[in-house]
C-alpha cells in the first residue's frame, strides 16, 4: 500500500511538471503576438517578419513531430524530456540576451522542434505511471497546462513584456523549464520507451485512426480561419469597441479551460462523445457568428460556444490517436500534432487569402462548413461500427465498451 501511494505520488508529480512544461511551451510558441510591436520596434524588423516567428514556429512543429518522434523513440523518456527542457531554458536565455532578429528566429526554431517532441512524449509518460483506465484524466490534465498558455501565459507575457522589455517575458518563460526540469530528472524513472502499457494503441485501428486526424484537421483548419480575424469581426460586424475585445477573448479563454475540465473528465466514460460534442458546438458557433454575429448577444453566446470546443476538440482527438494508434503511441500523438499545427498555418493563411473575397464574416462560414465536415465523418463512423457490431453479434467480440457515444 506505502509503495502505491509513493508511486502515486510521483506519477502526480511527474504530471504537474509536464503540465508546468505544456505551459512553458505553449507561452513561448504564442508569446511575440502579444509582444509584436515591442519586438519590430527594438530590432527594427517589419511587422510581418515578426509574424513569422509565430507562423515559422508551427509550421516547424507541423513538419518535425513525426519524423523526431521516430527518430528518438528507443532514448529513455527521463533523458529526452531533461534535454527538451534543457532546450527551451538555453534557447529562451540566447534570444533575450543577444537580441538579434535571426538569434530570435533561430533559437524559435530550436524551442518549435523541441516543442513538437515534448508533445509527443508527455502524453505517453504521463498516461504510462497511472492505470489505463484514467487515461483520459491524465490527458485532460496535460491540456489544462497547455491551454492555460492562452490564458494567462500569453497576456502575462504581453503585460511584462509592455512595463519592461519584450526581452524578460522570455526570460520568465524560459525560467519555467527549471522546475519541470529538477522534477523530471529526480521523479522519473529511467526504463525502455518500450515498456509499459501506454506505449501501444489499447485497440489498433488504422482506419478510425486516420478519421480522428482528418477531424482533427478539418476542425482547426476550419476554426483558425475565421478565428484569426476574430477581433476585426468583433469590431466591424458586431460593433463592440476595440477596448471590449480582449475581455471577449479572455471569456473565450475561460471557457475554454472550463470545457477541457469538465470534458477531461468524462473521456474515459464517453469517449466518442467528448470528441462529437464539441466538434457539433463549434459547428454551431462558427456558422451561429456567420449568420448572427452583428448581434452583440449572440455573438457572446457564440464565443462561449467557441471557447468551449476549441481546447476540448484537441485534448479528446490526442485521447483518441492513442487509443487507436496502429503502432507507437508517441508517433501516433505527434501525427496529430503535425495536423493541428498544420491546420492553424493553413487556416490562418487560407482565411487571409479568402477576405478579399468572402469578407470577415464569410471566413466563419467556410469554418463553418469545414467543421460540419468533420462532424459528418464522425457520424459516418459511429454507424459503420454500429454496422459491424451488428453483423459480428458474438458474445467475445461485446468488448468496445469505449467506442459507444454513451457509456454501454
Amino acid at each position: 500500500m506505502a509503495t502505491e501511494k509513493s508511486t502515486n505520488r510521483r506519477g502526480v508529480a511527474v504530471v504537474g511538471a509536464l503540465m508546468l512544461g505544456a505551459f512553458a511551451f505553449n507561452t513561448t510558441e504564442n508569446l511575440p503576438i502579444g509582444i509584436l510591436e515591442l519586438i519590430s520596434d527594438d530590432l527594427g524588423q517589419s511587422p510581418s517578419a515578426v509574424g513569422l516567428l509565430v507562423s515559422g514556429y508551427g509550421l516547424t512543429v507541423a513538419l518535425v513531430s513525426v519524423p523526431i518522434a521516430k527518430v528518438t523513440r528507443s532514448i529513455p523518456r527521463r533523458l529526452v524530456l531533461c534535454a527538451l527542457l534543457a532546450a527551451l531554458l538555453v534557447a529562451s536565455v540566447v534570444a533575450a540576451v543577444v537580441s538579434s532578429y535571426w538569434v530570435l528566429l533561430a533559437s524559435r526554431l530550436v524551442t518549435a522542434v523541441a516543442q513538437a517532441l515534448f508533445w509527443a512524449v508527455m502524453g505517453p509518460v504521463a498516461v504510462g505511471l497511472f492505470s489505463p483506465d484514467v487515461r483520459g484524466r491524465v490527458i485532460g490534465a496535460l491540456s489544462v497546462g497547455g491551454s492555460l498558455a492562452l490564458v494567462l501565459g500569453v497576456p502575462g507575457g504581453t503585460w511584462l513584456g509592455q512595463h519592461t522589455s519584450w526581452q524578460v517575458p522570455f526570460l520568465v518563460v524560459g525560467a519555467l523549464a527549471i522546475p519541470s526540469f529538477l522534477v523530471i530528472a529526480t521523479v522519473l524513472p529511467t526504463s525502455p520507451p518500450e515498456e509499459g502499457h501506454a506505449v501501444r494503441g489499447l485497440a489498433p485501428d488504422t482506419r478510425r485512426f486516420a478519421i480522428v486526424l482528418a477531424v482533427t484537421g478539418l476542425t482547426v483548419t476550419g476554426v483558425f480561419a475565421g478565428y484569426t480575424y476574430i477581433s476585426t469581426f468583433l469590431v466591424d460586424e458586431a460593433d463592440f469597441s476595440e477596448s471590449s475585445v480582449s475581455t471577449l477573448l479572455l471569456v473565450l479563454g475561460v471557457t475554454g479551460i472550463t470545457g477541457i475540465a469538465v470534458y477531461g473528465r468524462l473521456l474515459d466514460r464517453y469517449p466518442r462523445a467528448t470528441l462529437g460534442l464539441p466538434v457539433a458546438t463549434q459547428a454551431v458557433a462558427l456558422l451561429g457568428l456567420y449568420a448572427a454575429g452583428d448581434s452583440q448577444t449572440v455573438a457572446v453566446i457564440m464565443i462561449v460556444f467557441l471557447g468551449a470546443s476549441l481546447g476540448p476538440i484537441f485534448m479528446a482527438t490526442q485521447s483518441r490517436v492513442m487509443h487507436f494508434a496502429p503502432g507507437r503511441t508517441e508517433t501516433a500523438i505527434a501525427a496529430n500534432g503535425a495536423a493541428y499545427n498544420l491546420g492553424v498555418a493553413v487556416g490562418a493563411l487560407g482565411g487571409g487569402l479568402l477576405l478579399p473575397l468572402v469578407d470577415v464574416r464569410g471566413t466563419f462560414l467556410i469554418g463553418g462548413l469545414m467543421t460540419v465536415a468533420a462532424l459528418l465523418l464522425l457520424l459516418g463512423d459511429y454507424f459503420t461500427s454500429l454496422g459491424r457490431q451488428g453483423a459480428d453479434r458474438h458474445p467475445e467480440q461485446a468488448q468496445e465498451k469505449d467506442d459507444a457515444w454513451a457509456k454501454p
